[in-house]
């Protein structure tokens, strides 16, 4: 009981981050009809921009932890903000009226180029970072001495996420952004008639979904301490198998899909073969997929003629 209980604190940990990066895909996806493939290197260059900023705050001497965690986040928020605008206008708005083909080649152009850049720059070499945020509770004891502890850092993690996911349902669901979105989801065009400026609500979304992997990637790296040029890659993958597993669309459907895939991870991982946790992973995602092809929380599109 208490090793399935710490395996369940950390899918639950996981899943979280999962979660946020699938919201993402899922944002953008929800207003455009199209996947973001280089959303999984922006949260990789947002934990880039937190081991620098750690880096470069050490060295200027800011010996606060939590001003510290306020800067980097913040900082890393903006920059990664930047990097999704950015794509949105060079990948996406001039290719928004063609085949549905041709997006998607960019997308996967544009993951490959942000890859190699922060290669270039950064080096091959995985860079590591020590513990910031360390301590934390001991829920329960075995007598052999197993304890099943809940960190600070896994706290943060999940009181942040679950801030975030009911921040962006408000902004969705109760204000003139979250209708301007709602509105381009259903016709653009009868969108821009009534007067919605189309192309800032979806280069406001690829910003919103920027800075939700930009606190991913800032977590992950709070979590694990390591972070390489590749990493994006990988967590992409799971974020959109996530996206796909919850209902591509369905923002509380990314959140829970993001959990499932963190469940699944850690319990494959701690009770049969961590070296096989991916394909655990990618396989359940085919069988539900079978069952549902639109995803748990996913609704069929219907196409009007």
């Amino acid at each position: 009981m208490a090793y399935f209980l710490q395996q369940l604190i950390n899918g639950l940990t996981l899943g979280a981050v999962y979660g946020l990066i699938a919201i993402g895909y899922t944002m953008v996806y929800g207003i455009i009809g199209m996947i973001n493939f280089a959303h999984g290197e922006i949260f990789m260059i947002g934990a880039f921009i937190t081991v620098i900023g750690f880096a470069v705050l050490s060295a200027a001497g800011v010996s606060s932890v939590a001003l510290a965690l306020l800067i980097i986040l913040v900082v890393s928020v903006l920059i990664t903000s930047l990097y999704g605008w950015s794509i949105e206008r060079v990948a996406y708005r001039p290719l928004r009226k063609s085949t549905r083909l041709a997006p998607l080649i960019s997308a996967i152009g544009m993951s490959v180029l942000l890859q190699n850049y922060v290669q270039l720059l950064q080096g091959a070499r995985v860079k590591t970072m020590e513990p910031v945020l360390q301590g934390g509770i001991t829920l329960m004891q075995r007598a052999d001495g197993f304890a099943v502890s809940l960190s600070y850092l896994q706290m943060v993690i999940l009181v942040l996420t679950i801030s975030l996911m009911a921040s962006i349902s408000l902004l969705v669901s109760r204000t003139p952004l979250g209708r301007a979105q709602r509105a381009c989801e259903q016709d653009k065009i009868m969108a821009a008639l009534v007067g919605i400026n189309v192309d800032r609500t979806i280069s406001t979304t690829f910003v919103l979904g920027a800075a939700l992997a930009a606190v991913a990637g800032f977590m992950v790296t709070m979590y694990y301490g390591v972070v390489d040029f590749y990493m994006g890659f990988l967590a992409g993958m799971k974020a959109f198998a996530a996206a796909v597993l919850g209902g591509i669309g369905s923002l509380p459907g990314a959140m829970i899909g993001g959990v499932m895939i963190g469940m699944i991870e850690s319990f494959w991982g701690g009770y049969v073969n961590a070296e096989y946790k991916d394909v655990a992973v990618f396989g359940v995602l085919m069988m539900v997929l079978i069952v549902r092809p639109n995803g748990l929380f996913g609704r069929p599109e219907i196409e009007k003629v």
